[in-house]
Parts: C-alpha cells; sequence; structure tokens
C-alpha cells in the first residue's frame, strides 16, 4: 500500500512530467503591457525552446533591478522612452548589448549607445479636424503661429511624452528659443494642458480646439475602438509633422542588457529575435508602432498613417535635453 507521502511525491512527478521542460530561459524586465509584448514572447519560446520569464512593472524597474544588486536575474530591460532607457545606462545596471543583428537591422542612430537597442518607434504628430483645417502639413514651430490661439490641445507638458518632443526641441534650436516657443504654445491652449492624447482628439471632435498633438499609435487604436473613440478617430486628419530644420520626432521602445545578466546568450538571442521580421511584425501591429527593421514594410501603422521620416537628430542628444525641457515647462508655467 503506498503511502500519503509517496502518493503526494507521485502526484508532484505528475505534474513535472505534464508541464513543459525548457533546458534554457532568459529573465526579462519590463514597463510594457503584458497584452503587446506576450504574442512575440510566446513566438520566441516556440521556436527556439527558450522559455522567457517576464516580469512586468509600472514603475520601479530600475530601482528593483539596483536592490538586486550582483544577484539580479534580469538579463534584459524593455523600456518605452528614450529618457527611461538613458536613465537606465546612467545608473550603471546596463552593459554593451551587441550583435551582428544589430548591426545590420537597426540603423546607428536608433542606437546611438552600445548599452541600448531601439525595438520600435512611434512618431510624435500634429493631428487636425478634418471639418475645419485645410492644410495636410505643418511644422512643430508652426504650432506657435497665433493663429492656433485657442484652438490647440496638448497633455501636460511634464509628460515623458512631451518631455521628449520638448527636448528635441532644445537639441535643434537651444533653450532661449525652446523658452519662447513653449510660452507661445502655452497662449494658443484652448484649454490647461492635461489629460491623455485620446483626449486632444475628444477636444477635436467637440470643437473645443483645431490641433493637438498625439503619439501615433493612439490614432491607430482609436480607429479599431467599439465605443465613442471611433468617432474620435473619424473627426481627425494625421498632418505630415517636421521640424522646420529636421524629420519627425520620434521615441522608441528600446531594450538593454543587464549588467549582470545571467543567461547573456539568450538575452542577445532574444534580441536578435525581436528585431526579426516575424517578431517586428508581431511587435509592430500589436500596438500601431513602427517597425525597425526595414524588411517590414506593410505593419499596420505603415498602412493607416503611411510612413514616417524619423529626425536625423540622435536619440542620445535628445535624452541630454531633458532636464533642460523639464525646468523650461515649470519656468513658463507650462501646466499651471
Amino acid at each position: 500500500m503506498i503511502g500519503k507521502k509517496h502518493l503526494g511525491l507521485l502526484a508532484l512527478s505528475s505534474c513535472l512530467l505534464g508541464a513543459p521542460a525548457f533546458a534554457q530561459s532568459v529573465n526579462l524586465y519590463t514597463t510594457r503591457e503584458p497584452a503587446l509584448l506576450n504574442p512575440v514572447l510566446e513566438a520566441f519560446t516556440a521556436d527556439t525552446g527558450i522559455k522567457v520569464n517576464a516580469v512586468f512593472l509600472k514603475d520601479g524597474l530600475q530601482e528593483r533591478i539596483r536592490a538586486e544588486g550582483a544577484n539580479s536575474p534580469a538579463d534584459l530591460m524593455l523600456l518605452v522612452d528614450v529618457g527611461e532607457i538613458n536613465a537606465a545606462v546612467e545608473a550603471g545596471i546596463t552593459q554593451p548589448l551587441k550583435s551582428a543583428t544589430i548591426d545590420k537591422v537597426v540603423p546607428a542612430q536608433l542606437r546611438p549607445d552600445d548599452n541600448w537597442v531601439t525595438l520600435t518607434k512611434r512618431a510624435r504628430i500634429v493631428v487636425a479636424s478634418k471639418e475645419r483645417v485645410a492644410q495636410d502639413a505643418i511644422t512643430y514651430e508652426e504650432l506657435a503661429d497665433p493663429k492656433w490661439k485657442g484652438k490647440f490641445c496638448i497633455r501636460a507638458g511634464q509628460h515623458p511624452y512631451n518631455n521628449a518632443f520638448f527636448a528635441a526641441y532644445v537639441a535643434h534650436n537651444g533653450p532661449d528659443k525652446a523658452e519662447g516657443y513653449l510660452k507661445a504654445l502655452r497662449a494658443n491652449a484652448a484649454r490647461k494642458p492635461g489629460g491623455g492624447d485620446r483626449d486632444v482628439a475628444r477636444d477635436i471632435q467637440s470643437g473645443l480646439c483645431d490641433v493637438a498633438i498625439i503619439n501615433t499609435y493612439y490614432i491607430g487604436l482609436m480607429s479599431q475602438a467599439k465605443n465613442e473613440q471611433k468617432g474620435w478617430f473619424d473627426a481627425i486628419k494625421p498632418l505630415k509633422t517636421t521640424f522646420a530644420n529636421g524629420g519627425t520626432h520620434v521615441n522608441v521602445s528600446a531594450v538593454a542588457l543587464a549588467k549582470n545578466a545571467p543567461n547573456k546568450d539568450n538575452a542577445v538571442k532574444l534580441v536578435d529575435y525581436m528585431l526579426g521580421e516575424k517578431a517586428q511584425a508581431l511587435y509592430a501591429n500589436g500596438n500601431f508602432e513602427f517597425p525597425v527593421n526595414a524588411a517590414v514594410t506593410d505593419s499596420a501603422a505603415v498602412k493607416l498613417l503611411g510612413p514616417v521620416t524619423p529626425d536625423k537628430l540622435p536619440l542620445s542628444e535628445v535624452a541630454k535635453q531633458r532636464k533642460s525641457a523639464a525646468d523650461l515647462v515649470d519656468k513658463v508655467g507650462f501646466d499651471s
């Protein structure tokens, strides 16, 4: 007769036998939403046999890795803003990330630091009322024109999306011109800066404003909405948006190799996989972002909005001006 102890061991053995066996794994810490990443991570595991242990953190990713120290299990960090990824590098919790695939697929501008690599891009552009705005193109500088007084909407200036955009403006034009620009934008605002990017589309539909700044992926998400947001999408049109002396401002989702990565080889394999055509299509289409792999030409964002020519200003230069931009926002009372 089998005792209770042996029955328990048999049950545990059955569970282990019934579970998938993974000889290798990689540990990913990320601030992305699970629904956006899981299809890519599941495909990677299916194709390579390497299990991805993903830790999804809304906040405190860098603090957690620093607290874990040399014993941190983190292999990779996937973040959604050039300022965040640059801060991770400055915090000393990354190490150089290199491979032949990275060199082949990712333009140098999108990997300005050996410690991180861009996976997808999102553009921050101007949208306008289909009914009330005739033009189809605009420069960021034109938003300061008094003709938009009382017709411009934007979320808070200190939000990371706008902080990166304003930092790019500082990098292009210097802090003095940037200060004047922020004052002009604030003077043109139809309401106090705030809310979310989709809220500015709502306010265009209602007639509160005629032009606004928005991340491109929100346009895509609204286009698929089954609620009132579909009406917000129908009320707006994207304008071809560039700096007067450059291209379109883009921000990125990017990946960095953790300083004490215990599974470094598998981490590089995951990065290479995410830069491949299959994963780029899955990842970009899941959130209407622009793929970094030029071979993926028919992504959802491109189909909806057309291709984007990123500004040639190095993202490292944008990151350097983040504090200056934040200080200027406070100085001019942009969010007050």
